[in-house]
Parts: structure tokens; sequence; C-alpha cells
């Protein structure tokens, strides 16, 4: 398993605990990946880094001084 930190919004429920949600990839230099529907963007990772499954759910929602923040967990 492998868990990855997005950076969200203030969603209220669009954004659920134990939900499965699709995530997109872009690429760059780097690879960073959305949340379907644009709920959420993670930080850029490298080509060694790269994410293999394009589903996670979601396992917690936090929140720091500067973010809001979803954490996925993937099938890896």
């Amino acid at each position: 398993m492998r868990t990855m930190e997005f950076s969200i919004e203030d969603n209220g429920p669009m954004l659920e605990v134990g939900r499965v949600y699709e995530v997109k990839e872009f690429e760059t230099s780097f690879y960073t990946y959305m949340i379907e529907d644009a709920l959420g963007m993670s930080k850029p990772y490298p080509a060694s880094e790269r994410l293999k499954s394009r589903s996670g759910k979601v396992i917690e929602k936090k929140e720091t001084d500067r973010f809001k923040i979803a954490v996925l967990e993937f099938d890896e």
C-alpha cells in the first residue's frame, strides 16, 4: 500500500473518508496528480515515484496551519 497527500479546498461533503476516487496524472518534468473533479492536487513527484494506480481511497482528512489535506491510499 502507498499513501499520498493531496491539498484540498474546503469542499465539505464532496470528498468523503472511505470513498474511492479516480486520480488524473499530469506530466511536465515531474508527475502531479489531481483527484477527479479537481477536488485536490498532489505535490510534484519524480519519475522514480510515479503512481501506478489511478484510483485511491481517502483514509484521512486533516488540516495544518496552511493547508487542508486528504490522504489517499493506493494499491501498490
